[in-house]
């Protein structure tokens, strides 16, 4: 029995890992065996990779540099955890994958959506997600979001200035139109429990067709 595979997707202030965790307590509810896990993470190796990239003392890190460092993480990610999970036919909800490269490193960071896809199939060989969830709300309410939000611990990432994020926005529609079949929008600035609703109807009806 094969697993299904859904991530999570979305600029910072989002609020895609809120909901991803509502999804997973939900569909434990149905039934269903679910692994929740996040990139750049999930795993030890990963992990340690994370606190490099998103290291806020690591300014003069360059953006071959980063993309590569994040294909790696996702690497080790794959091999060590989404793939045997997939292979035992659990559900793998997951914050962030190859899209998030795409728009991130891809668009916003100017080295070409194309070369970073390249660059991450050679990481991932050719394991796309079954679904992909887009959290879609604007860079500014999103920032506005991290900022009063005490608890979060701000990363490297988040201090970027608002042209940057509004390029991963940007980076993130293009590929809600170069994958229509997988990518699917969520209405991510309305009430929590509206977003929790939209979300778990896309996941819902997917599984109900994939079986």
């Amino acid at each position: 029995m094969n697993g299904h595979f859904i991530t999570f997707e979305g600029g910072e202030g989002a609020g895609k890992t809120t909901i991803l965790h509502k999804m997973q307590n939900r569909l434990e509810s149905l039934g269903y065996e679910v692994l929740a896990t996040r990139e750049p993470g999930g795993i030890e190796i990963a992990e340690q990779i994370r606190n490099v990239i998103l290291d806020t003392n690591n300014t003069n890190m360059e953006d071959r540099t980063e993309a590569l460092l994040y294909a790696a993480a996702r690497r080790q990610h794959l091999v060590e955890k989404i793939l045997p999970a997939l292979k035992e036919g659990k559900i793998i909800l997951c914050d962030r994958f190859i899209d998030s490269s795409l728009a991130y490193q891809g668009f916003a960071r100017g080295l070409g959506i194309d070369e970073v896809f390249a660059i991450n199939q050679f990481a991932i060989g050719g394991q796309m997600p079954n679904k992909t969830l887009f959290f879609d709300i604007k860079p500014e309410k999103g920032l506005e979001r991290i900022a009063s939000d005490m608890d979060r611990e701000k990363n490297r990432l988040d201090r970027e200035h608002l042209l940057f994020h509004e390029q991963v926005y940007k980076g993130y529609q293009i590929l809600l139109e170069r994958f229509p079949d997988r990518v699917q929008k969520i209405n991510a600035n309305q009430p929590v429990e509206q977003v929790e609703e939209e979300a778990f109807k896309c996941i819902h009806s997917y599984l109900e067709n994939e079986g």
